[in-house]
This record gives structure tokens, C-alpha cells and sequence, in this order.
């Protein structure tokens, strides 16, 4: 039988057999080496590319004098985001350019840019909603991504979507429920938090969410961002669609919370607020970070003084002062950007006196317009 045949044939040459099971043995061993082998490589690449990455990006904040005092809390090098598009997929939009920035604890930064810039992939990037294409980036000293630090982040969407057949208290009940924070301590936190954020607890056990101005719910929105007492706060246009007053009280919820030590990371093209809240700011044009500094370091004009004072030749002045204006009482005012202790020297001898001098500053608005052309002309 043929059954027979291959049983006493495979019996008969045991030396073979022993020697092809050896033979896989020996295979199999050596292709798990491999794989371990390629497994530790990728691990130790990868911890040298972490340490490479920590270290300039130190490097890069001792050099601007934040190291010893305030620790980054925010970290990007190289971050960047393509989409693809088309029914193949084989066109691309740039969505992020290489951004590598920093946000210091305590601090309010406030990322700038026209509509289309960029501002919002960069949230979503940093609190892991979307996965960038090149990069990397730290928050709060561990990768972007990680589940631990996402429960010490708060977030408020540009355009939040609320149960509007909730209450705002069972809207906030829901969202601590999602942190797991416990009923007993949820009964002290969100009549705090509704306070806060200017809303009646009593009206938020009753009022449906359907039934809040845009105002109000902002409000709500911000009342969860904060619900598990978050370390950094995310903020996406938080003055979005408010009227006046509505900043106003905006304004004042972001300013109580950088009292109180907050970290704030917010997107906004509000400059005004801007100008007031931030401790920082960068802009964003056409997807890459064009500059990024304090407001005292980006707006002070370098050598540019505005005077007033009295006396001497006018005809002198004008050569120092172009801008040159008499006022009624024979005062005088004007911007020189020359150097003022010439200046100085010159009116002296001329037997006049300056009575103010203060450093010329621009106003936000001038300078973001200002860089905004820059990069669009030298795009172009």
C-alpha cells in the first residue's frame, strides 16, 4: 500500500528527517535573531533620535533664557502635515511647514495667522487628533499622542458641538464623567467652574443648551476645558463670533486663568485681544512659521524715539526730525531715528530740551500686516 510505503520510507531514513527538522530549527532561530536584532536597532535608533531631538530642542530654549526658569511645556521640531488628495491620491496640499516652537509653563501664547494659515492643523496636531507626515513634538515632556498627558490637557474647539437637549449642568456632568472624576467632587467643581465662566448655576440645572446665545455656550465650552483642572490649556478662536461685551468677558476668563498659573495656547485673529493677553505669540502664514518671539521683542522699533520738547532752531530740527509738528504753545514732537545722543548733543548747543522721549512701538496690527506681506511677496 502506498500508505505503507511512505510510513516505512520515512522510518527508514530517520538521519534525513533528523536532519531537515534540524535544518527549520536552525532557520527559525536564525530569523528570530533577525527580527530581534532589527526589533533592538529600531528601538536604540529611536531612543538616540529622542535624545538628539531633546537635546536641541534645550539647547534651543536655554539659548533664549526660559531653561532655568519656566520649563517648555509645548515642544515641536520640524513639525509638518501633507494631506493627500484627488481620486489616486497623488496630489498633495502642504497643510504645515517644519514648525518648531516652544511654549513655556505659566506663559500665554497666543499663534497668529490669516484664515487657511495653518493654526488649527497645529492644534489638532499637538493634542493628537491627526498624526503629522514629518517631525516631532513634546507635550508636557512626553510624546504627543501619549493617553497621561491628555488628562492633564483641556481643549476648546473653535466651533464646539454641544448636546443642546442637555443642560449645561448635565453637559458638564458628562464631560467629568469622561475623566472619571467622582460624583462627590464633580458637586464642588462645576458650580465653581459656571461662576467662572459667568453663568448661573442654578440657570444651567434648568436651561437647555438649545436654548444659549453663541456667548453661552463659549462659555460652556471653556467650563469643560477646564473641568479636569487641566496644566495646559488649548483655546481655538476663543473670541469667535462674540460681540463686544462677549470678549470682554472672554477676555477676563483667559486673564483669571494665566493669574492662576495656567499654561494657555491659543489660536485667534482678534490682535487687539491678542495684544492684551499674550505673553508670546508666533504667526503663520500659508502654512510656516514666520516668526515667533515676546511682544516687546517684536514690536520695539530698533533706534526709533518719539520726542516732544521746547526751544531751539526749527530748521535744524526738521533735518534731524522729518516728521517734525509744532504745537500751539511753541512745543514740539516728533520720530527720530537717528542716533539720539547726537541728537541730543546738537539740541544742547541749539539751547533746547527734550521734555518726553519714549521708544517708538508698533501695534500689532501693523507689524502682522507687515510680515504678512513680506511672505507673500517673497512667495511671489
Amino acid at each position: 500500500m502506498q500508505y505503507g510505503f511512505t510510513q516505512h520510507s520515512a522510518l527508514s531514513t530517520p538521519s534525513s528527517a533528523l536532519s531537515t527538522q534540524h535544518s527549520a530549527l536552525n532557520t527559525t532561530k536564525l530569523l528570530g535573531w533577525r527580527s530581534l536584532t532589527q526589533q533592538t536597532v529600531i528601538v536604540i535608533v529611536s531612543l538616540v533620535l529622542d535624545l538628539c531631538f531633546m537635546k536641541s530642542i534645550a539647547d534651543a530654549a536655554d539659548s533664549q533664557g526660559h531653561l532655568t526658569n519656566n520649563p517648555p511645556v509645548v515642544l515641536t521640531s520640524e513639525l509638518g502635515k501633507v494631506y493627500r488628495t484627488g481620486f489616486w491620491l497623488n496630489q498633495k496640499v502642504v497643510s504645515l511647514k517644519s514648525c518648531s516652537l516652544q511654549v513655556y509653563q505659566g506663559e500665554t501664547f497666543g499663534l497668529l495667522g490669516p484664515n487657511g494659515a495653518g493654526k488649527t492643523t497645529i492644534l489638532k496636531l499637538l493634542l493628537g487628533i491627526i498624526r503629522p507626515t514629518s517631525g516631532r513634538g513634546l507635550l508636557l515632556g512626553k510624546p504627543i499622542g501619549d493617553r497621561t498627558v491628555k488628562q492633564r490637557i483641556g481643549y476648546l474647539p473653535e466651533n464646539p458641538y454641544l448636546y443642546e437637549y442637555l443642560t449645561g449642568w448635565e453637559f458638564l456632568q458628562l464631560a467629568a464623567g469622561l475623566f472619571q472624576i467622582p460624583q462627590s467632587v464633580q458637586r464642588q467643581r462645576i458650580p465653581q467652574l459656571l461662576e467662572l465662566v459667568g453663568l448661573s448655576p442654578a440657570e444651567a440645572r434648568k436651561k437647555q443648551l438649545r436654548r444659549y446665545s453663541k456667548g453661552m455656550l463659549q462659555r460652556v465650552g471653556m467650563a469643560q476645558a477646564l473641568i479636569n483642572e487641566p496644566d495646559l490649556v488649548f483655546l481655538d478662536e476663543p473670541m469667535s463670533g462674540l460681540d463686544p461685551l462677549g470678549r470682554y468677558q472672554m477676555r477676563e476668563i483667559i486673564l483669571s486663568l494665566k493669574a492662576a498659573g495656567k499654561t494657555i495656547f491659543f489660536n485667534s485673529h482678534i490682535l487687539s485681544e491678542v495684544e492684551q493677553i499674550c505673553d508670546r505669540i508666533a504667526i503663520l502664514a500659508q502654512g510656516e512659521l514666520i516668526c515667533s518671539g515676546s511682544l516687546d521683542e517684536l514690536l520695539d522699533s530698533d533706534n526709533t524715539y518719539h520726542v516732544k520738547g521746547q526751544g531751539g532752531d526749527g530748521e535744524i530740527l526738521k533735518k534731524w526730525i522729518p516728521n517734525l509738528t509744532f504745537e500751539p504753545n511753541g512745543s514740539w514732537q516728533g520720530t527720530i531715528q537717528e542716533d539720539y545722543y547726537d541728537f541730543l548733543a546738537s539740541l544742547r548747543l541749539m539751547g533746547g530740551q527734550i521734555t518726553t522721549m519714549n521708544l517708538s512701538r508698533q501695534s500689532l496690527e501693523e507689524f502682522f500686516i507687515q510680515q504678512i506681506q513680506k511672505q507673500n511677496n517673497s512667495v511671489n
